[in-house]
């Protein structure tokens, strides 16, 4: 585009200025004048003949002359005017549509899906789609994803998206969701826990939200949700996920690394993560297949290390010594 929009390239300016200095020329004088190859001058005094810039006396070594280049150059330079107004109506009457179109988007909040099908199809979808970030809210009997069904999120972790999510205590609860858990963890998955949540939700790249909907009296069967996309409600929901994000107690999993004497164990860790997440130690004890005195004994142990004698004290000292 930017050759187009030249009148004269530089070497055609070069021969230009050179047949005016000589009042005319032959190639061999042009190029020894303009510092120009033979071929060179040749050829950029053939443009300015046929651009209307220069005449030639016709033989075996024609002769060039150079014409005034206001007639030439300045119809150029008025087509181009031209051109370049049409080209600002264009722009304005595409941006104007393009304006138009962005409104009508913009008064479209949210889609609507009902049905435990389609939701799980466009949760799989919105999953699919993500290209750099899954944020979650996980709340207790899901409505249409049940804790370990998720393949999708998998595939996403799989090809490098980021899956943080933050866990209501009550589902925690339920028989296989902390194996699930952990298994999402041990993937990379993100996961903190909290003792509840407004909302059940996935935001997928900050660009759209798929929010759980209360059912109201009349309203069809089966689960419904919300696919927003835009407007100061897609940021609201981003802005309620940083918020308990921030507050909620990071969860660890039992890794298979290596103990050492003088600091936390990983079954350690894990048991404080879910015991400072509010999830009770008998909980604890029948998702681990341990008793409640073995939960007692690896958080008494934590205790004694980090010198406090209160949990407390003990969940202090461990987000204070990174523990967490």
């Amino acid at each position: 585009m930017a050759e187009e929009m030249e009148l004269m390239t530089e070497t055609q300016q070069d021969a230009y200025r050179s047949l005016v200095q000589l009042d005319g020329g032959r190639a061999a004088d042009v190029a020894a004048l303009g510092a120009l190859s033979h071929a060179q001058a040749a050829a950029a005094l053939q443009a300015l003949l046929e651009a209307g810039l220069a005449v030639v006396e016709p033989g075996p070594d024609p002769v060039f002359r150079p014409l005034p280049p206001e007639v030439a150059l300045g119809a150029s330079l008025l087509r181009r005017q031209e051109a370049l107004e049409r080209g600002r109506r264009i722009m304005t009457d595409l941006h104007e549509q393009y304006r138009a179109a962005s409104r009508q988007r913009s008064e479209q909040v949210a889609e609507l899906v009902v049905g435990a099908e389609p939701l799980r199809r466009r949760l799989r979808q919105v999953q699919d789609l993500a290209g750099g970030e899954l944020l979650w809210f996980c709340r207790a009997n899901p409505v249409a994803l049940a804790s370990g069904e998720n393949t999708a999120e998998f595939d996403a972790l799989a090809r490098g998206v980021v899956s943080r999510a933050v866990y209501e205590r009550e589902p925690l609860l339920a028989p296989g969701v902390l194996d699930n858990v952990a298994e999402g963890i041990r993937r990379g998955q993100v996961a903190r826990a909290t003792q509840s949540l407004p909302v059940r939700m996935l935001i997928a790249d900050r660009t759209t939200a798929v929010l759980s909907l209360i059912r109201e009296p009349g309203d069809a069967p089966g689960p419904r949700a919300a696919v927003i996309n835009n407007g100061e409600l897609l940021h609201a929901l981003v802005d309620l996920f940083d918020g308990h994000w921030e507050t909620a107690v990071p969860i660890r999993v039992t890794g298979g690394g290596t103990d050492h004497p003088e600091g936390p164990a990983e079954a350690e860790l894990y048991v404080l993560s879910l015991v400072v997440g509010g999830v009770p130690d008998k909980a604890i004890a029948s998702q681990l297949g341990v008793s409640r005195r073995t939960v007692q004994r690896r958080l008494d142990r934590l205790m004694a290390l980090a010198g406090v004698d209160t949990r407390a004290g003990l969940a202090y000292q461990a987000a204070r010594r990174g523990w967490l």
